[in-house]
């Protein structure tokens, strides 16, 4: 098979991360006899250094001519005083829009052999395994009007915008369902019904169709109850769906009963049948360079556009099978080994590929046998 990857390193560990992801691509084309290209983009910060705009026009054709887009990270403190304009987010938020990637899928799921690195106790995390469906184009992060201003009385005020359409809520509710059809059969919807009009009107949405999907069973939750039971009973979900704010944050929290932001994938999905991966993790400039990042979060990301835009199964398992491998043999970055000896993201990246290689060899040798 061959596919062209549009890669957008960005800002941070955005290109130490991607680095490792793609030397796991090259890995699984090798075993797998397929070919996959890579071309690079700016995006965010450094495509603010280089060109002027956080998402120049190259990028977004580069992004349209490819199969796939796998994306770093964007942001960092030196471009905090640019004008909102020239905030390297606005690439991220500008990207989604131009390329109308609508449901953000963020998988968590407790690998055993990292149980000990959350900090809840194993037996509220045991058998953890959700996804959280974000919308990703609409509600507050894109509504207008956004700005602050000095009103007559020479007053500082601000004003930020939740607006959406119902049918931005339907097709990703309608996702969130078709999800659980072939999971637990378990949508849970979050809002802020007793408080807000545009979450009155994404319950009603939820409750329309889920009469497409008599299989699934819908449940509603106030996302301040939500944020309580992703901590106290997070394996009673399966699909979590939400407005994009809240999907934002209740991923992140979410995120901690895996131990590490470094452990969390996600996809985003669009109408076209271009998706988009990245790692839930931010671009964390502190530790850029240092050869310390933990990039599974991003090579999880790459097995699940093997999976969802390449239909590459088979290489999917493989490599999320490697990861579980490597963290089973006790091998960890920094931000998981508490204070012990760590793994670089060089060496834990070419621990996945040995594991890779010992998996592949098994199955020739199996397949030699038939």
């Amino acid at each position: 098979m061959k596919k062209r990857i549009a890669l957008l390193p960005g800002d941070g560990i955005g290109p130490e991360v991607l680095d490792a992801a793609v030397d796991v691509l090259k890995s699984v084309a090798e075993h797998y006899q397929h070919e996959f290209e890579f071309e690079y983009g700016l995006i965010g910060g450094a495509a603010i250094d280089e060109a002027g705009a956080p998402l120049p026009e190259e990028t977004v054709a580069a992004c349209k001519a490819a199969d796939a887009i796998l994306l770093g990270a964007v942001g960092g403190p030196k471009w905090d005083q640019n004008p909102s304009e020239l905030r390297p987010e606005k690439g991220l938020l500008a990207i989604r829009k131009q390329l109308d990637l609508f449901a953000n899928l963020r998988p968590v799921k407790v690998f055993e052999s990292l149980a000990g690195a959350s900090p809840l106790k194993t037996e509220y995390i045991e058998g953890v395994d959700f996804v959280i469906v974000r919308e990703l184009t609409g509600g507050l992060y894109f509504g207008k009007p956004s700005e602050q201003y000095v009103n007559q009385n020479g007053e500082e005020e601000a004003v930020d915008t939740l607006f959406y359409k119902k049918s931005e809520m339907e097709r990703v509710i309608r996702e969130a369902f078709q999800m659980a059809q072939s999971r637990k059969g378990k949508v849970t919807s979050v809002d802020k019904a007793n408080v807000l009009e545009s979450s009155k009107l994404w319950r009603k949405t939820a409750e329309e169709v889920a009469k497409e999907f008599p299989d699934v069973k819908l449940e509603h939750m106030l996302v301040d109850n939500a944020a309580m039971q992703l901590i106290y009973a997070p394996g009673q979900f399966d699909i979590i769906v939400t407005e994009n704010m809240f999907g934002d944050i209740l991923s992140d929290e979410a995120s901690m009963l895996t131990g590490s932001l470094g452990m969390l994938p996600s996809a985003s999905l669009s109408s076209s049948g271009l998706h988009l991966y990245e790692p839930v993790h931010g671009s964390a400039p502190d530790i850029a360079g240092q050869n310390i990042a933990n990039p599974l979060a991003t090579i999880l990301s790459a097995a699940m556009m093997l999976r969802t835009s390449f239909g590459l199964e088979a290489e999917a398992q493989a490599v999320e099978h490697a990861v579980d491998q490597v963290l089973r043999a006790g091998k960890r970055t920094k931000d998981l080994a508490k204070g012990s000896e760590h793994c670089t993201t060089q060496s834990i990246t070419g621990e996945v590929k040995a594991a890779l290689a010992d998996d592949n060899a098994i199955s020739n040798i199996m397949t030699a046998y038939v």
